[in-house]
């Protein structure tokens, strides 16, 4: 099966202005190529580079050099370099993102942002929050809550509603950065199954998970991020 998502010679540096515009390399010379049914564990140290490597992939970063292309729709388009008329749209329709922070607009009920996403494609209300509310049961989150806006809810149950917001929609990609980080163990294991069944149904997903119970239960492979070494004379604690 041809790959969804294919990366070659991604190379991403950060400017620190404050050391004189030095160039610290961050990304380089990365490669990957993921196929439907896929999940991509990102591994490494801290500050290897994983999740700015995620946001190189979900166009939030702009890469300096090396190619992103993805199968939009019935094209492949290369996202590096991407208007952001094509970014925005390949978000909505083919590329996911869970990211370990929800922001919303505030004073907006739980049930609604999850629905959203499926709202903005065209699904009707009704269906999008049927659909919302199982995931938000699936996901732990009671009835109660579903009505309250997120800002109300501890760091766990945020992330929950995050995690059901990304999931609503059966986006092709997949790009999942440590979805289970602020869990316990009865939440953790119900974002499990559900990352397992959007890979078993075909989805791409590239994800960091520093729980390596989670990490093994979900990835059918190991991509190790291994940082670039730093100019002479860099600044140590620096690197995204």
């Amino acid at each position: 099966m041809s790959p969804v998502l294919r990366v070659s010679g991604l190379t991403k540096s950060f400017i620190v202005h404050a050391q004189g515009d030095l160039a610290l390399p961050v990304l380089r010379d990365v490669a990957l190529a993921i196929s439907p049914g896929e999940c991509v564990a990102l591994v490494g140290p801290s500050g290897a580079g994983k999740s700015t490597l995620l946001r190189c992939l979900y166009g939030n970063y702009r890469v300096d050099s090396g190619s992103i292309q993805i199968h939009h729709g019935s094209a492949r388009v290369e996202l590096a370099g991407a208007e952001p008329r094509v970014t925005l749209d390949i978000r909505r329709r083919t590329l996911g993102f869970v990211s370990q922070f929800l922001r919303v607009i505030p004073r907006v009920p739980a049930v609604d942002i999850v629905a959203e996403p499926a709202i903005r494609l065209g699904a009707a209300e009704a269906e999008a929050r049927r659909r919302a509310e199982f995931l938000l049961g699936m996901l732990g989150i009671p009835p109660r809550l579903w009505s309250l806006p997120p800002a109300t809810f501890s760091g766990g149950e945020q992330q929950r509603v995050n995690i059901a917001r990304s999931l609503i929609v059966d986006y092709p990609i997949l790009l999942l950065d440590e979805p289970t980080a602020s869990l316990d163990a009865a939440n953790c294991n119900g974002v499990v199954e559900l990352i397992r069944q959007r890979r078993d149904a075909g989805a791409a997903i590239v994800g960091i998970f520093h729980d390596t119970a989670v990490r093994d239960a979900v990835s059918t492979r190991i991509l190790d991020v291994v940082p670039p070494r730093f100019p002479p004379g860099a600044p140590v604690g620096v690197q995204p």
